[in-house]
């Protein structure tokens, strides 16, 4: 397994990385979105709960860029981002992977993760066409030794060269991971990336979202249904329901509040 990269100084622990002030989101006149605020701090695992259709999606495509917000404000390392395109955010520092599996299917594995550090990629057409002396050939081994080091953090050296559409379920989310982390991104949106999963495929994904997040000291913004590991991995939750915050808080904090109970539950869970 490749080394961590170097953790990021403390001194910037006081600042959030990521604001979100008042986020509202419509569609048609149907609200997904009401005025949800929070903050997310360097280092942290920070995990959305909710129940089917409260927003959770809705808010991590508001953070990459996929939606704009009707109202509201999103700040990322004190920078506004409201209103700008994915490329941009990409470019900040903002990667993330999708609830339903957007790979390459033609594509091998190891081509499929290239493409998230396209955005990296420094050389144009005119400097690149002097591939010894430009600096095209030093890019080339720089990008593919960091895709190496992603490799041999998931485990995957195995199906590196497989085309991504005739991997396993469980494969192919790992693969997705690879590409998002390949970006040495600053900030990582994963939208359930243990759905569909089997026992051990889930034990292995949450041990690689824990290394990312406690040796690599990546800023993980995750959805997952699965509580147990929500309350096991997360520093902090928060809780949509029907597009609104209804909690947030420590994960123990979390899980005894009679509101989130409820919604979870039923009342009868509430009393």
């Amino acid at each position: 397994m490749s080394a961590a990269p170097a953790p990021l100084p403390q001194a910037a622990a006081a600042a959030a990385l990521l604001q979100a002030d008042g986020v509202c989101l419509s569609f048609k006149g149907v609200r997904a979105l009401h005025e949800v605020s929070f903050r997310v701090n360097p280092g942290e695992l920070f995990s959305i709960i909710g129940p089917n259709g409260a927003g959770k999606t809705s808010i991590l495509n508001c953070i990459s860029g996929r939606y704009q917000p009707t109202a509201g404000t999103l700040s990322f390392d004190g920078r506004r981002i409201s209103g700008r395109g994915p490329a941009l955010r990409a470019g900040l520092g903002i990667a993330r992977t999708f609830q339903n599996l957007a790979l390459f299917a033609h594509m091998s594995v190891i081509d499929n993760i290239k493409v998230g550090r396209h955005h990296l990629l420094r050389n144009n057409f005119l400097t690149g066409g002097l591939y010894w002396l430009g600096g095209a050939r030093r890019e080339e081994r720089e990008h593919h030794a960091a895709v190496e080091d992603v490799i041999d953090f998931l485990e995957i050296q195995h199906i590196r060269h497989r085309a991504a559409g005739t991997l396993s379920y469980g494969l192919r989310k790992r693969v997705e991971l690879a590409r998002a982390v390949a970006a040495r991104p600053r900030l990582l949106l994963l939208d359930e990336p243990m759905a569909g999963m089997n026992l051990e495929e889930k034990e292995d994904m949450a041990r690689y979202i824990n290394d990312l997040s406690r040796e690599w000291n990546m800023t993980i913004v995750m959805i997952e249904h699965d509580m147990g590991v929500v309350m096991d991995m997360s520093d902090r939750v928060m809780v949509l329901n029907f597009g609104e915050k209804i909690a947030e808080g420590l994960p123990a904090e979390v899980s005894a509040h009679p509101v989130v109970r409820q919604a979870y539950l039923g009342s009868e869970a509430a009393r």
